[in-house]
């Protein structure tokens, strides 16, 4: 039977790691990811994990010794969080180049300076176009169901590509939630030993991670970009897998009660189940309000937001992070994008929150909604706001 238990998040991702039956870790811990190194480090030492746990000096060096396992055909896993993920910036790009199934947590932290160890999403945010598959979590049953799916998803022979899921840090990494872990017995028939297209050994060398020059280049990118979109059909036949054996669906985008509703609010991560409850408020006052939430962040999902918001006259885009200089948050910036070209598209405005891990509240989305409700939509289309910000 499937085993129950009331565990901190980021322990509960180094159990399911765990069940995946990795060779090897390499993971230097780091604020509010630490928990997931420690727990899996003791998992191995312990014999409860047969895999290798390399002790390495830095992220840089655990992604390099990951890329290195991962060339030799093992199956390999990794995670770090802001100044973490940024020092390994180098070389993630390299390890999708090199077709590389890498699976990485990361428990999404803000990114100095000025230094600050809680949650947003501006570590993620740098890392969009480094050619991983990118995929949020909104609580600790989804982190370990997602975890697992990610080597599946990663591995298969049709995508080839590192996966990293994005989990928020401290506001779910620390939290102690009730949560299931699939028998292992389904695990291993759902996620069977991985089958490399090439390896690196001695005794039959090969060459991986070649120079390139501008002769092959820009095939090379769009080769690697083709391979990102296509990975896509794979990652829904694997939710769909998922969902047959272990009951719990997932979708590149998710809703709850937008159909027929004038205001969207799109969020990504945790913040989604607090956004839940605001649109139960305002739907009991009698608002015709909605909730969108973005779980699939690349590939990026264009059909499936533009069916969730098709019928919506005003959508709230809600960031996490900043793009300095630019027209408002980065996922504002993706959706204006991605709805450009449609006739009846919504008007959509911006709200950065949450930012250094200042707390959102349900009176946050609530008060956002009641703007945008009263506001006219010339008034506020294309607008970015941050939001609770003191004034001076």
């Amino acid at each position: 039977m499937a085993k129950r238990a009331g565990m901190e998040v980021a322990m509960a991702v180094a159990e399911a790691v765990g069940q995946c039956n990795i060779d090897m870790a390499a993971v230097y811990p780091i604020t509010p990811q630490s928990h997931i190194a420690e727990h899996l480090s003791e998992l191995i030492a312990d014999g409860k994990v047969d895999a290798e746990f390399v002790t390495v000096e830095s992220e840089h060096s655990a992604m390099s010794a990951v890329i290195g396992a991962s060339g030799t055909g093992a199956r390999v896993y990794t995670a770090t969080s802001s100044q973490g993920l940024m020092l390994m910036h180098e070389l993630l790009p390299i390890a999708s180049a090199m077709r590389l199934p890498i699976v990485m947590g990361i428990a999404n932290r803000a990114v100095s300076g000025p230094l600050n160890i809680l949650n947003d999403h501006s570590d993620i945010m740098p890392q969009r176009d480094s050619g991983w598959i990118s995929i949020f979590v909104e609580n600790g049953q989804e982190a370990i169901d997602l975890s697992i799916q990610a080597f599946k998803i990663a591995e298969h022979k049709d995508v080839l590509l590192p996966v990293c899921i994005n989990i928020d840090g401290f506001q779910l990494t620390h939290m102690v939630e009730p949560v299931e872990f699939p028998e292992q017995e389904l695990v291993d028939k759902f996620l069977p030993p991985r089958e490399p297209y090439a390896t690196l050994h001695p005794g039959k060398p090969v060459t991986m991670g070649a120079f390139a020059m501008s002769d092959y280049y820009p095939e090379m990118m769009k080769a690697k970009n083709e391979a990102i979109k296509n990975s896509k059909k794979t990652i829904l036949a694997v939710w769909e897998e998922w969902a047959k054996i272990f009951g719990r669906a997932y979708k590149p985008v998710e809703t709850y009660k937008a159909e027929g509703a004038e205001i969207l609010l799109l969020t990504m991560g945790s913040m989604g189940e607090t956004a839940e409850v605001a649109i139960d408020e305002l739907r009991a006052q009698g608002k015709s309000v909605g909730l969108v939430k973005l779980r699939l962040w690349r590939p990026f999902p264009f059909e499936e937001l533009k069916e969730a918001v098709k019928e919506a006259k005003k959508l709230i885009v809600i960031d996490r992070a900043v793009s300095f200089g630019g027209p408002g948050g980065p996922v504002f910036s993706e959706i204006k994008s991605a709805l450009y070209h449609e006739e009846a598209r919504p008007m959509i405005c911006n709200y950065i929150i949450g930012l250094g891990g200042r707390d959102v509240a349900v009176t946050d989305f609530t008060g956002m909604i009641t703007r945008v409700l009263r506001e006219d939509s010339k008034k506020i289309a294309d607008t970015c706001e941050f939001w609770g910000v003191r004034e001076r």
